[in-house]
């Protein structure tokens, strides 16, 4: 089953007490693409996240991106992909200024909330700069880290 439908929740997934994970399978394609993972927190090991971004993108030789995968953790009960602005990426280059692609509109799938860490609306915003600079980050090559 897709990682996605297997988490549930903060410490919570599918798997029934009775069964065991044994693997979990990562499309070749994957290691043929760019990644960068950025994360927003107070200090950079040991806290719980303010937001944090995974940006993965296939790209042809032609520079032309062929397949994004984008996530966002910390601002849900569990992490979200951004399908709509995914698709908003195929085809275009990944060159230097790809991150203006994504707008608000693209976060729909994000339920952020108010804490001691950061308010809903800070989350959000957080979580669009983020998506923005890894998209430049894997345009520029670069392989990410804290924001």
């Amino acid at each position: 089953m897709p990682l996605g439908d297997f988490i549930t929740g903060n410490r919570r997934t599918l798997r029934d007490p009775s069964e065991l994970v044994t693997a979990i399978l990562v499309p070749y394609e994957l290691a043929q693409s760019r990644s960068t993972f950025l994360k927003l927190g107070a200090r950079r090991y040991l806290v719980i996240s303010i937001a944090m971004i995974a940006v993965n993108l296939l790209t042809r030789a032609d520079g032309a991106i062929a397949a994004a995968r984008i996530a966002v953790g910390s601002c849900s009960a569990v992490a979200k992909r951004l399908p709509v602005l995914e698709a908003a990426l195929i085809g275009r280059k990944a060159v230097a200024g790809i991150g203006a692609v994504a707008a608000v509109s693209h976060l729909g799938p994000l339920a952020p909330i108010d804490d001691l860490r950061a308010s809903a609306d800070y989350r959000r915003d957080a979580a669009l700069t983020l998506v923005r600079r890894a998209l430049e980050a894997c345009a520029a090559g670069d392989g990410g880290g804290m924001a």
